[in-house]
C-alpha cells in the first residue's frame, strides 16, 4: 500500500526523479520516490525516498543530505527509530542493529546503510544532527518495511496439478522478473513471472527470486507434506574476523530414507568435501547433533577462507546439488585507518555484529574507547591499535599517528603451525622512537618474561636472528608439543621498555592423529574402513603423507585418508612426509578385554561395596559392555554394587570395542555371602497329626554358604546337622508340644517361629463314678460321672440298657428322685473325632435300699471286678450281660462306630 506524504507546510518536494543511490546495493524497492526536503533558517535534511520496500537479508541504502550554516560545526550525526527528537537512540549503539549499519563520512551526506536486513528492521528512520549552535532532526523520515520473500502453493483445482505463487508483504517495483528453482535447481523454462504452475511431485521443493537479486532467494518449501528434498540455510551471509571460528548451519529433508552422505563445499572448488580439502586439513568440523540439521565448524580464519558456502546430501537415487545460494562467508581483518592526525577509525571489510571496540596504545589497552573511532592526541611517540569488543585476540597491527618512527612491535604471523620434530622461525618487526635499542629479547606467555636463551627447555635449540635492523626472527629447532605457546617480541631503550598486552604469535606443535572416519563394511574376522591422518592444526603448504601398516610403509597411499580391510591384531599409523620419525599413535581394535575386582575384604559380602572394572588397550577408546548371564545390563566401564545383594550373584563378562573390532573378557562367578535370611518351619503331612502316624518337621532357609539347622522341643535341642528335616515316628501325645529351629553359618544364626505340634487320639478308657458312693435311698438323688483322655476333648452320652434313646450328655447324668424303675446297668460313650469307647455302672436294690455295683470290663469297656455280697444272687444275670456286650463290641469293631445302648 502507497503511503500519502504529510500534508505540513514544512515539507518542500523538490524533483521527481528515483534516486539511484538507494539501490546501490542489495535488493531495494521502492514505491516513493519523491525527495523530501525539511528546512528551517539555513537548516534542512533531504530524503531521497520517504517509502522503501526491501527483501530480507538484503542491504538498503537510505539516501539522505543535510545542509546547516558555514560557520557552525557539526558535532553529532544520529540514525534513529527509538526515543524522540530531545533523546534519540542511536542506530550505531542498538544490539539489534550490532554491525549491520554505517552512516556516509561524506560532509553533507547523512545516507545510512543497513546490511543483511530482518523483518524487525521495519520502521520509521529518522536523521539528525548537532551542531554548536542547535541541532535539527529531519521529518517525516523514512518508511522501511521489509518483506520475506514466499513462496505460496495453491492445489485447490486439481489434486496433482498446482500453482506457486511467489509473495511478498509490500509491494515490489516495475513488475520485476520472477527466477524458480526446483530442489535447488534453476527452472530454465520458466517465464519469469511471480507464479508457476504445473505437476507437482512430493518429493519436490521449490523457491523464488527477484531476477538480479538471487542472493535473496525465498525459502525452499514442499508442495505437500513437510518430506520433500530440501536444504535451507541459517544466515545467507556472515562476517567473521580473521584468526577466529566460525559455525555455518544448514536444514535438510530427504523425501527419500536414509541418507548415504553428507558434506560441505565451498564455490570454486567443485564439490570437494572440505574435510578432504587440504586448505582446510586441521581446521574444518561437521557437527550434527540432531537429525536434519548441520553446521560447518571453521577455526582459525583467513581471508582466503572469504568463499560461499554450500551443503549437499546423497541418497540411493538422488543428490542434492543446489544452484541456489548458500551462506557467504566474509573474513576480513581488522586495521587501524588515520582519517585525521587526532581520529583514528577501527575498520573491517564488513563487520561482524558487534557494537563495541576496544584501543590500544603501546600495547596497553585504553580503557574507556569503545567506539570505532578514536580521538588520539597528536604525537609521533606512540603507536596504536584496535579490536573488535569479544575478538581482543586479534588485534589490528599497531600503526604511529605520524610517520614510521612510533613505539611499536608486529608479528609477521599471528599463528603458526608446525610439525613435531621440525623447526619455526617467529618472526616480528619492531620500532622504537628513541634511536638507541639497548636489548632485544623473546619470551613465552606463562613464563614471565625470561629470554628464551636462557630458559633450559629450549637449551641449544633456539636461535635469535637479525639479519637487518628493526627484524627479529625467533627460531626453535627439533620442536616438542610442549612447546605450543604464545611467543613475545620485546626491546628495551634507555628510558622505554616495551611491556605489551597483545597476543604474539601462537604455535601449536601438531603430531598427526589417525581417525576412523567411516566403517565400510563388518565382517567375521575383519573389519573395512576408511582412515583418516588428521592433526590438531594445518602446517603451511600442501602436505603429504606415509601410512604404516604393522610397521610397514605402504607405498601407494600418500593422500591423507586410507581404506583397506582390518584384522584385530594390525596396528595403522601416520606420518607427514619428511617426518616420519614423528608417526601418529596407531589405532588398533582392542587387544583384550580384563575384568578387575575391587573389594574391601576376600569375601563378597551381602551389604559390601563391589566395584567390576573392564579394562582394554585399543585405540580408538573401547566402549564397554557388561553382561550377566549373557544378558546385556550397562555399558559403563565400570559396574559399580554400591550395596551389592544376593541377587546380584551370577556369572559376569565384558566386552571392550571400537570401531575396528571388540574382544571379551573372560568368565568370572561373583559369589555373595549372607547369613541365613528368615529360617521358616513347616510340617508334612501337615493335616491329620494322629496318635500311632509319622510326620516331618522341615527348617529352611536362604543362606550362602548353605545353613546347618538344630530343632529344639520346649528350648530343649533335639536335633544338629547339615539337614533341616526331623521326623517323628510313631506319634503319642507326648511328642505334643512347642517346636522351633535355628539356622545358622560362618556369618550369623536366624531363629524360626514356634511351631506347635498337636498329637491327636481317640479317647482313652473311660472311667464312670457315682455320687453319693454310699446306700442309693428312694427319692434320693443320684449322680453318675463318665470322664476319658482324649485329644481333641470327648464328648459324652449316657445310656440305660434295653433303651433307645439316650438317657443325657455331658459328663455327669443325675437322677433327682430314685426310684425302683432306675434299678438297672447304665454306660456312657466318649467321643471325639479320632474314635469313642464306653463304660458301664450297674445300679442294683437291696430291700427298701439300693445300692449300685461298679463292674470293671477287663475289655475297656465294661468296669467288672467290684464283686460284691449282695451281687451273687445276679452273677447269672451280669454273665449273660457280659455276654452280650462283647457281641456288641465285635459288631462295633465291624462297623467302626460305637455302640452306645445294647
Amino acid at each position: 500500500m502507497l503511503c500519502d506524504l504529510p500534508a505540513d507546510g514544512i515539507y518542500e518536494t523538490r524533483g521527481a526523479a528515483m534516486s539511484s543511490t538507494a539501490a546501490a546495493t542489495g535488493l531495494v524497492l521502492f514505491l516513493l520516490s519523491l525527495p523530501v526536503v525539511q528546512s528551517q533558517n539555513d537548516y534542512g535534511v533531504t530524503y531521497t525516498s520517504t517509502q522503501i520496500c526491501a527483501v530480507k537479508g538484503s542491504t538498503v541504502v537510505i539516501g539522505c543530505w543535510f545542509k546547516y550554516p558555514s560557520r557552525v560545526n557539526v558535532l553529532k550525526r544520529v540514525w534513529f527509530t527509538k526515543g524522540n527528537d530531545n533523546n534519540p537512540e542511536d542506530l550505531k549503539t542498538d544490539p539489534v542493529y550490532a554491525g549491520r549499519v554505517s552512516y556516509s563520512t561524506q560532509r553533507k551526506s547523512c545516507t545510512l546503510t543497513i546490511r543483511d536486513l530482518r523483518e524487525s528492521d521495519s520502521a520509521v528512520y529518522k536523521f539528525r544532527f548537532e551542531t554548536d549552535q542547535k541541532h535539527f532532526t529531519g521529518l517525516p523520515g523514512v518508511t522501511l518495511n521489509v518483506t520475506a520473500l514466499q513462496v505460496h502453493v495453491d492445489t485447490s483445482s486439481y489434486p496433482d496439478w498446482g500453482t506457486l505463487i511467489c509473495q511478498s508483504s509490500c509491494r515490489l517495483h516495475d513488475r520485476p522478473s520472477y527466477i524458480w528453482y526446483k530442489n535447488g535447481q534453476k527452472i530454465s523454462t520458466q517465464s519469469g513471472q511471480y507464479w508457476y504452475s504445473r505437476y507437482l511431485n512430493p518429493s519436490d521443493s521449490y523457491s523464488c527470486a527477484v531476477r538480479g537479486h538471487e542472493a535473496s532467494t525465498s525459502p525452499s518449501v514442499c508442495v505437500r507434506g513437510d518430506s520433500c528434498n530440501r536444504v535451507n540455510y541459517s544466515n545467507r551471509s556472515i562476517c567473521a574476523v580473521k584468526g577466529s571460528s566460525v559455525d555455518i548451519s544448514s536444514t535438510y529433508n530427504s523425501y527419500e530414507s536414509p541418507i548415504q552422505s553428507t558434506s560441505w563445499f565451498r564455490s570454486g572448488h567443485g564439490s570437494e568435501d572440505l574435510r578432504e580439502d587440504s586448505q582446510y586439513a586441521g581446521r574444518v568440523e561437521v557437527i550434527e547433533t540432531e537429525r536434519g540439521r548441520s553446521t560447518l565448524r571453521i577455526r582459525d580464519l583467513t581471508e582466503s577462507d572469504s568463499a560461499e558456502y554450500h551443503f549437499k546430501f546423497n541418497t540411493q537415487s538422488f543428490e542434492w546439488g543446489s544452484s541456489l545460494p548458500g551462506t557467504t562467508l566474509t573474513v576480513t581483518d581488522v586495521q587501524v585507518r588515520v582519517s585525521r592526525w587526532v581520529q583514528l577509525d577501527c575498520v573491517t571489510r564488513c563487520n561482524p555484529y558487534v557494537s563495541s571496540y576496544v584501543w590500544c596504545k603501546n600495547g596497553q589497552q585504553v580503557y574507556g574507547a569503545s567506539s570505532s573511532s578514536y580521538e588520539a592526541p597528536y604525537d609521533t611517540e606512540n603507536s596504536y591499535s584496535c579490536a573488535l569488543k569479544g575478538f581482543e585476540d586479534f588485534h589490528s597491527s599497531l600503526v604511529c599517528i605520524n610517520g614510521e618512527r612510533c613505539n611499536r612491535v608486529n608479528y609477521s604471523k599471528r599463528r603458526i603451525c608446525a610439525v613435531k620434530g621440525s623447526s619455526v622461525d617467529i618472526s616480528s618487526t619492531y620500532n622504537s622512537y628513541e634511536s638507541l635499542i639497548q636489548s632485544t629479547s623473546w619470551f613465552r606467555s606463562g613464563r614471565g618474561s625470561e629470554d628464551l636463551r636462557e630458559d633450559s627447555q629450549y637449551a641449544g635449540r633456539v636461535e635469535v636472528i637479525e639479519t637487518v635492523t628493526g627484524r627479529s626472527t625467533l627460531r626453535i629447532r627439533d620442536l616438542t608439543e610442549s612447546d605450543s605457546a604464545q611467543y613475545h617480541f620485546k626491546f628495551n631503550t634507555q628510558r622505554f621498555e616495551w611491556k605489551s598486552s597483545l597476543p604474539g604469535t601462537n604455535l601449536t606443535v601438531t603430531v598427526p592423529q589417525v581417525k576412523v572416519s567411516r566403517i565400510i563394511s563388518v565382517h567375521e574376522s575383519q573389519t573395512e574402513a576408511e582412515l583418516k591422518c588428521e592433526s590438531s592444526c594445518s602446517p603451511a603448504g600442501r602436505l603429504s603423507y606415509v601410512w604404516f601398516k604393522n610397521g610397514q610403509k605402504n607405498t601407494t597411499q600418500q593422500t591423507s585418508t586410507y581404506t583397506d580391510y582390518f584384522y584385530p591384531g594390525d596396528n595403522i599409523s601416520c606420518a607427514f612426509t619428511g617426518y616420519e620419525d614423528y608417526c601418529s599413535p596407531p589405532v588398533y581394535a582392542p587387544k583384550f578385554a580384563s575384568v578387575l575386582v575391587l573389594n574391601n575384604s576376600h569375601e563378597i559380602m551381602e551389604g559390601s561395596s563391589v566395584n567390576l572394572t573392564c579394562s582394554s588397550d585399543a585405540n580408538p577408546a573401547a566402549n564397554y559392555t557388561w553382561y550377566k548371564d549373557n544378558k546385556p545390563i550397562s555399558t559403563e566401564q565400570q559396574l559399580i554394587f554400591s550395596s551389592i545383594q544376593s541377587s546380584d550373584s551370577g556369572e559376569y563378562h565384558c566386552t571392550a570395542k571400537n570401531e575396528l573390532g571388540q574382544r571379551p573378557s573372560e568368565v568370572i562367578f561373583i559369589n555373595v555371602k549372607y547369613a541365613p535370611k528368615l529360617a521358616s518351619v513347616s510340617v508334612s503331612p501337615s493335616a491329620g497329626i494322629v496318635e500311632g502316624r509319622s510326620v516331618n518337621l522341615t527348617c529352611s532357609s536362604d543362606a550362602n554358604p548353605a545353613a546347618n539347622y538344630t530343632w529344639y522341643k520346649e528350648n530343649k535341642s533335639l536335633f544338629h546337622g547339615p539337614v533341616g528335616m526331623y521326623h517323628l515316628s510313631s506319634l503319642s501325645s507326648e511328642d505334643s508340644g512347642k517346636y522351633s529351629c535355628k539356622a545358622e553359618n560362618l556369618y550369623g544364626p536366624a531363629q524360626s517361629v514356634t511351631l506347635y505340634i498337636d498329637v491327636e487320639y481317640p479317647p482313652k478308657l473311660p472311667s464312670v463314678s457315682v455320687s453319693p458312693s454310699a446306700e442309693i435311698v428312694e427319692g434320693s438323688s443320684v449322680t453318675l460321672t463318665c470322664s476319658s483322655d482324649a485329644n481333641p476333648a470327648a464328648n459324652y452320652t449316657w445310656y440305660k440298657e434295653d433303651e433307645d434313646s439316650a438317657k443325657a450328655s455331658g459328663h455327669n447324668f443325675t437322677i433327682t428322685d430314685f426310684r425302683p424303675e432306675h434299678i438297672g446297668s447304665y454306660y456312657c460313650v466318649a467321643q471325639n473325632t479320632r474314635g469313642c469307647r464306653n463304660s458301664t455302672l450297674q445300679l442294683i436294690v437291696t430291700a427298701s435300699r439300693f445300692s449300685e455295683i461298679s463292674c470293671n470290663c477287663v475289655d475297656d469297656y465294661f468296669l467288672f471286678g467290684y464283686h460284691n455280697p449282695l451281687c451273687s444272687h445276679i452273677h447269672k444275670k451280669n454273665e449273660a450281660l457280659k455276654s452280650h456286650f462283647l457281641q456288641r463290641e465285635a459288631k462295633q469293631h465291624s462297623t467302626e462306630k460305637c455302640i452306645s445302648r445294647t
